[in-house]
């Protein structure tokens, strides 16, 4: 008795001939305990879905059987644990549950948004089951844009969560998307819609809303979705949208004061408050197109590849684009009267079979609306410039009407410096590309391309009021980056916090304003110049916003009592002296873009030297 222990620490042995059943079979399970004093044992049962009993042995070991009969698959993978406790302390045993069942579909919904729409799911089975899917009734090819993905969950078991994730999906991903698993034992099936977009071009088309389950069509979905990758944040661009003409006559007179819905405002000096931030407005051009009912001008529904205009003495035709050629990819945004699709356009170019593009469309299409559709195309037919984003023309067959407009890569200037300065690391946008950060030559040779568009602008008397690093677009040319102005009429719903608003719709891009334009709403080539010393500001500090620290009461205060943005930390005195020039107060005291644009190339070809002591 000497020899023996006053207290030990219980031993706990679970003896089990398998382990493995398939569901609705039997298990049974023997819990073996040693210890001095006597332990308590116990199984823990509370979390079983099977039925059970217990059943206890006193022998030389304390003995505790467990049998479980029709296992539940809901019990796969459970830890079965046999406890055991005496003065001494607790031991314990486990075992897993090997319990094998077919295929099942815990659960599927339909797509829901997320960062991507997500079909979310929820499946089991053991053996583990395999699992594809079918979009309209053939088989769903997965890769970049289509792809399933699991969310780690070691909660439930042997239930796997996911989703069915598609990026940036179109009408053309519209229809029922089923889900099949199967393993050695069984298999289950579930279907659900995904409803991501109508189709914008027809809504009685129902190949636009639930296509039809062909291979074809299912060749189109994966030739679309993985034709290409398009880099970081497809961010479009988009055009200089034409406005209004000065005084006009007959007819043109009457609608000078309506508010178009591409763009077109009235011309007088002070213009109107409706939208002034949107787009270009037209200056002492010339005279206005004759109405449709005029002999100098057919209508566009007549010929099929071009609607031609008199301008300023010129034919004006503007390029047809047939609908079929135009097969959209995602959507971009959308502006005050339309939605900005990406899309792939056939036969637009004798160089290339098929091109990105920008779409940008008109929703509500009446009588008059289609006439000043008809005037803005032929004015932006006009605007021809390697620094101005391209107009290819319309598509008129069906609805909505629809301009079609060249596609610039990399987005929007201001967010391409923020994602290529000091600061790309903290903010949440693309990820800088190998350019790596932008340098003074690069910034340089952006702001000149800038200053070549509106010199050629300004030489059509045209005025912007509302230019903007956001408004202008970022591509490639060759080895270095081509910048054009354009502008999808998107800017103030992305951008909203660089505009005012004045009453009930005026948005006023006051931070680029100078004081004339915003006392007085006075817009000239002049108060382009001073958004131009904007610009070179905001190049020159990666993006940031002006007077940033300034609330936009703050800022109007400042901007119309003369005080003027700091000079930016990267900036060489010679471009900071090019800004001066911009913010004189007096109108006609600013420098002339032309000679804005001459000396921006002369930095060019010999940049200053610039050493940024605090760097």
């Amino acid at each position: 008795l000497d020899n023996q222990p006053l207290h030990s620490v219980p031993k706990v042995a679970i003896i089990h001939a398998i382990t493995k059943v398939q569901e609705g079979g039997n298990l049974s399970f023997l819990c073996q305990v040693t210890g001095v004093p006597t332990p308590s044992v116990r199984w823990r049962t509370e979390d079983l879905h099977s039925h059970y009993t217990v059943q206890r042995f006193w022998g030389s070991t304390l003995e505790l059987e467990l049998q479980m009969m029709n296992v539940s698959s809901k019990d796969n993978l459970h830890n079965l644990t046999c406890e055991a406790e005496n003065r001494a302390g607790p031991g314990d045993e486990k075992v897993t549950l090997d319990i094998e069942f077919p295929a099942k579909i815990r659960f599927l919904h339909n797509a829901e948004k997320q960062h991507h729409w997500c079909f979310p799911f929820k499946v089991d089975g053991n053996p583990e089951p395999s699992i594809r899917w079918l979009f309209n009734g053939s088989v769903l090819k997965e890769g970049l844009y289509t792809f399933t993905q699991f969310i780690p969950d070691s909660d439930d078991g042997s239930e796997k969560h996911g989703c069915l994730f598609l990026n940036k999906p179109t009408h053309l991903n519209n229809g029922y998307y089923t889900i099949i698993v199967n393993n050695t034992l069984g298999n289950d099936s579930a279907t659900a819609i995904g409803m991501f977009m109508d189709n914008p071009f027809d809504l009685t088309d129902p190949e636009g809303i639930i296509p039809v389950p062909t291979s074809k069509s299912i060749g189109d979905v994966t030739e679309v979705r993985e034709g290409r990758v398009f880099g970081v944040s497809v961010a479009v661009g988009l055009a200089v949208f034409a406005c209004t003409f000065l005084l006009i006559i007959g007819l043109a007179i009457n609608k000078c004061g309506q508010h178009s819905k591409f763009g077109i405002h009235r011309s007088s000096v002070l213009g109107t408050e409706d939208d002034l931030a949107v787009s270009l407005r037209f200056m002492n051009f010339g005279a206005s197109p004759p109405s449709s009912d005029d002999s100098g001008m057919s209508s566009f529904v007549e010929n099929p590849q071009y609607f031609c205009g008199i301008i300023k003495d010129k034919d004006m035709c503007v390029q047809h684009i047939k609908r079929q050629d135009i097969v959209l990819k995602w959507e971009l945004g959308e502006g005050a009267f339309g939605k900005v699709y990406l899309a792939e356009c056939a036969n637009l170019s004798p160089d290339s079979d098929k091109m990105l593009v920008a779409i940008k469309t008109l929703k509500d299409a009446n009588e008059s609306t289609r006439q000043d559709f008809q005037r803005e195309a032929e004015l932006l037919t006009v605007l021809q410039h390697q620094h101005i984003v391209r107009f290819y023309g319309v598509c008129t067959d069906g609805e909505p009407l629809a301009m079609v407009f060249e596609y610039m890569r990399h987005g929007d200037l201001n967010r391409f410096l923020r994602a290529h300065g000091p600061d790309a690391c903290i903010l949440e946008e693309v990820k800088m590309l190998p350019l790596g950060q932008l340098t003074l030559p690069q910034m340089l040779h952006i702001a000149a391309q800038i200053a070549s568009g509106m010199v050629y602008l300004a030489s059509l008397h045209f005025v912007h009021r509302d230019l903007a690093t956001r408004n202008c677009l970022v591509g490639d040319m060759g080895d270095g980056l081509m910048v054009k102005i354009g502008d999808f009429g998107m800017s103030r719903d992305i951008y909203s916090t660089d505009y005012y608003r004045v009453g009930g719709r005026t948005m006023l891009p006051i931070r680029w304003m100078p004081p004339e334009s915003i006392m007085y709403r006075k817009f000239t080539t002049e108060s382009d110049i001073w958004s131009f010393g904007v610009v070179l500001w905001e190049i020159f500090t990666y993006g940031k916003q002006p007077w940033y620290q300034l609330s936009n009461s703050e800022a109007i205060e400042c901007i119309t009592q003369g005080r003027e943005l700091e000079r930016p930390r990267t900036c060489p005195k010679e471009v900071h002296v090019l800004m001066q020039g911009c913010w004189q107060r007096e109108p006609h005291q600013r420098l002339v873009i032309k000679d804005i644009h001459s000396r921006l190339l002369a930095l060019v070809k010999s940049p200053p030297l610039y050493l940024d002591i605090l760097g």
